[in-house]
């Protein structure tokens, strides 16, 4: 049975046609904030690495971190349609701040790196979720909507690679 790590549905025009600064900030921190698309690529990849040894498990990691990678393609093109550059970056009390790889945890062990990816993607989730309920601009609702159905995905999927090696 082939597994799909991304929703059947397209994904939406991106096409933001009116500039917004709020929105452009909200989109880059989907991008690069602390708990972003930039995070979740770079987490996914260490687990890739460091669970070599469980073939299934490391190629879940990679093909998630692809559909991040879209996501964060995404979250950039509608940051810059907005009028925001684009960089990996995020606004911190009105100051930029870039973003790192010590905004993540780390966790080794197979159980606990499961649990860990599970929560963010729940915590991406809800975070676009309540950014639905503040933007107006249906453009980025559409997207954000869309997005969601993948991290949906990534949540079952995680929660089936926890049920089987917790």
């Amino acid at each position: 049975m082939k597994t799909e790590f991304q929703a059947s549905e397209p994904y939406p025009p991106i096409d933001c046609s009116i500039k917004n600064s709020m929105y452009a900030r909200i989109m880059l921190d989907n991008m690069a904030g602390n708990r972003s698309e930039m995070s979740a690529i770079s987490l996914y990849t260490y687990n890739q690495l460091i669970t070599d040894e469980h073939k299934e498990i490391a190629e879940i990691f990679h093909k998630i971190s692809i559909v991040e990678m879209h996501h964060l393609y995404i979250f950039g093109t509608l940051a810059r349609q907005l009028g925001a550059d684009p960089r990996l970056w995020t606004s911190r009390h009105n100051r930029a701040v870039y973003w790192s790889p010590g905004f993540n945890q780390y966790p080794k062990a197979l159980p606990q790196l499961i649990e860990h990816s599970l929560q963010e993607e729940q915590f991406a989730v809800e975070k676009y979720t309540k950014q639905i309920n503040v933007i107006k601009d249906e453009v980025i609702i559409h997207n954000l909507k869309r997005i969601i159905l993948d991290e949906e995905l990534h949540v079952n999927i995680l929660e089936n690679c926890l049920n089987t090696y917790q």
